[in-house]
């Protein structure tokens, strides 16, 4: 019960943060629109996010938190505190000079970031701009993961959860400025929106550090120095950044890409906002609490024990995640159309970035099982291994991008990501599997089947219930096409809940009479 409590926890948080980011993104929608303005902040804010995903959801802690909870385990407080505080300066020294760097050639960065836009000279300098503004954000985000690691190997999951919504929070109140002060489309819109980035990077960062305080485990600062510890942080770490974050590495590989047609950037940005709903309730929640689980569970031989929780990982992240898939892909043009097309947000926007969104959604639950997986692997102090799947997954979505982008334009960089999310996934559990550290047990092996089989009727009700409902989607009123699109999300759980309890994929009248009788 533990291990679902930590998932709802941390999804519970996760979920508050990506309702924000909702609210923020209408706000960019109706301020920024797809303009050259949104493409340059969209740009200068992917590199801070890039590095928030691969950091904060779960890549550095594939390294750190096994290492850290290890040591806390066996040796201690104090020399789990000297690891701390050895790994806290190497990490803020490298930040800072990677930062100056970046700093100073960020010219170059962007031809490589957003090739396309070296087409359009104000489009290029106004993104260069944003960006060295934003960029600081990497540091201080690197530090929040840092400390958000400390917090989850004591099994404190919730400030580093909620942390992220502080940055959705600083971000609407700067779009409110915007609007306050008419600067709708223009470029001081998006310098509002790099300040307000790094501001709530302060606010990100303070949070996790007071709660660091209170639960006793305050790092100072260290004179840098590579000892054995740090060395072994470094050689697990670098493949395992790699491994945690080919997710945000083939959106990167998108972007660049996308960066060759005007307004792509944006549908695909406007598109991954809504598939990393169902991918940061579900997958990051996973990630974050199962890895720190299998590596006490493994440290102290119970074998056992960790195929037992990577099974119920498995149940558990596909009864949430197949159902979110098929809805997204069904229900793609309405969820657009209500929550984005607004202001500069214009119809044919809608259709650009639903088609998008549809394709992301076929490789959501790919997405998902690379956060179940890879803990597989990581808490065995092995991130090589996924390391080199990453790479190949990598090299499946540069090539298909490259070949399906002259003809389906930003929609098939979409499907070149899905499809390399699913080649991950395959090579994940295949070795796990050859290697006897997974195996589908009893459960997993009667319930998955009959979870897609309640996920797929669910999408056939779906579809009746759009067909239905089509004069009412397409009625001027934004109160009417809300209300229908809001019915349909709520008829879409009710069909799937019953279409599980007939199929047997769940048994919700035993769960309702055990938590009744427990009150």
């Amino acid at each position: 019960m533990s291990l679902l409590k930590n998932f709802a926890t941390v999804g519970g948080a996760t979920a508050t943060s990506r309702i924000l980011g909702f609210v923020r993104d209408i706000f960019v929608a109706a301020a920024l629109g797809t303009g050259p303005v949104a493409d340059a902040f969209f740009v200068a804010f992917r590199f801070p996010n890039l590095f928030r995903r691969l950091f904060a959801e779960g890549a550095f802690n594939s390294a750190f938190v096994p290492l850290y909870a290890r040591a806390l385990e066996s040796e201690g407080e104090v020399a789990a505190r000297k690891f701390g505080e050895e790994a806290l300066s190497m990490l803020l020294t490298s930040l800072l000079v990677f930062t100056a760097i970046a700093e100073i050639t960020m010219p170059l960065l962007m031809f490589v970031m957003a090739p396309g836009f070296s087409a359009d000279p104000a489009k290029f300098d106004l993104t260069v701009l944003l960006t060295r503004v934003a960029f600081p954000y990497l540091g201080l985000v690197s530090l929040v993961a840092f400390y958000s690691g400390v917090l989850n190997s004591r099994g404190r999951f919730a400030a580093a959860a909620f942390a992220p919504a502080l940055l959705n929070v600083v971000l609407i109140a700067a779009l409110i400025m915007v609007f306050w002060m008419g600067w709708e489309g223009h470029p001081d819109a998006g310098m509002v929106l790099s300040v307000g980035t790094i501001v709530g990077g302060f606010a990100q960062l303070g949070l996790v550090m007071v709660a660091t305080h209170r639960v006793g485990a305050v790092m100072r600062l260290r004179r840098p120095r590579l000892t054995p510890a740090v060395r072994k942080l470094i050689r697990l770490g670098v493949p395992g950044v790699i491994a945690g974050g080919i997710t945000q590495i083939n959106i990167v590989i998108g972007t660049m890409i996308a960066s060759l047609a005007p307004g792509a950037v944006s549908y695909l940005y406007y598109a991954d906002r809504l598939y990393q709903l169902p991918l940061g309730i579900v997958g990051i929640a996973i990630g974050v609490v199962l890895l720190p689980d299998l590596s006490r569970q493994l440290g102290a031989g119970r074998d056992d024990l960790a195929g037992h929780s990577q099974n119920r990982a498995v149940e558990f992240a596909m009864a949430l995640t197949l159902p979110a898939s098929v809805a997204l892909l069904v229900m793609a043009d309405p969820i657009i159309q209500v929550l984005f097309q607004r202001g500069s947000f214009s119809a044919s926007d809608t259709t650009a970035t639903a088609n998008a969104l549809a394709a992301f959604a076929v490789g959501l639950p790919a997405f998902v099982l690379i956060k179940v997986f890879s803990p597989g692997f990581f808490a065995r102090e092995d991130t090589r291994t996924p390391m080199w799947f990453a790479g190949i997954s990598v090299a499946v979505n540069v090539a298909l991008s490259l070949a399906l982008f002259p003809f389906l334009a930003h929609v098939g960089i979409a499907i070149a990501t899905a499809a390399s999310g699913w080649v991950n996934t395959i090579l994940l559990v295949y070795t796990l599997h050859r290697r006897g550290h997974f195996s589908a047990d009893a459960s997993l092996r009667k319930r998955l089947p009959m979870i897609l089989l309640a996920a797929v009727l669910m999408g056939v009700g779906l579809v009746l219930a759009m067909w239905l409902l089509a004069p009412l989607l397409a009625e001027p009123s934004f109160a009417i096409r809300a209300s229908a699109v809001a019915f349909m999300v709520v008829a879409g759980m009710v069909l799937f809940a019953l279409f599980c309890q007939l199929t047997g994929a769940a048994d919700f009248r035993r769960a309702i009479g055990l938590a009744l009788r427990r009150r």
